[in-house]
């Protein structure tokens, strides 16, 4: 956060406030809901989207979906494979592999420790 002061000499200064807007959440949420998603049902990139605002990622730019998709698919984490219906385009089914999988799980017990550290951290603050 910034804050706009007159100094001595009547200039106006902008300086930092410090802990004025603190960032918290985790970071690279993104693949592991993914996953998620992946994991209860295969889908397009389209409805993926769809189903990843259910998680709160509404605004996500599409274009930041299908590179984050293209990079899981170079690291094993998911694959697709192209679907053909009759009078429309071919189009892209996402799936997760094994390695998606170990991924999530991993994923899942490193949330489970963050969340005991959270936990611990609030009983310590409520104690006050």
């Amino acid at each position: 956060m910034t804050t706009t002061t007159e100094n001595i000499k009547g200039h106006y200064e902008t300086q930092e406030v410090p802990f004025g807007n603190i960032d918290v959440r985790p970071k690279n949420w993104l693949v592991p809901v993914a996953l998620l998603t992946l994991r209860e049902k295969c889908s397009h990139g389209y409805k993926l989207m769809e189903r990843l605002a259910e998680f709160g990622f509404e605004q996500i730019n599409p274009g930041t979906l299908y590179r984050t998709l293209r990079q899981m698919e170079k690291k094993g984490l998911c694959e697709t494979t192209w679907v053909t219906s009759v009078g429309r385009p071919p189009c892209r089914v996402y799936s997760i592999t094994d390695a998606g999988e170990e991924y999530l799980e991993a994923w899942a017990e490193g949330c489970k420790k963050y969340q005991q550290v959270l936990d611990s951290f609030f009983l310590a603050h409520a104690c006050r």
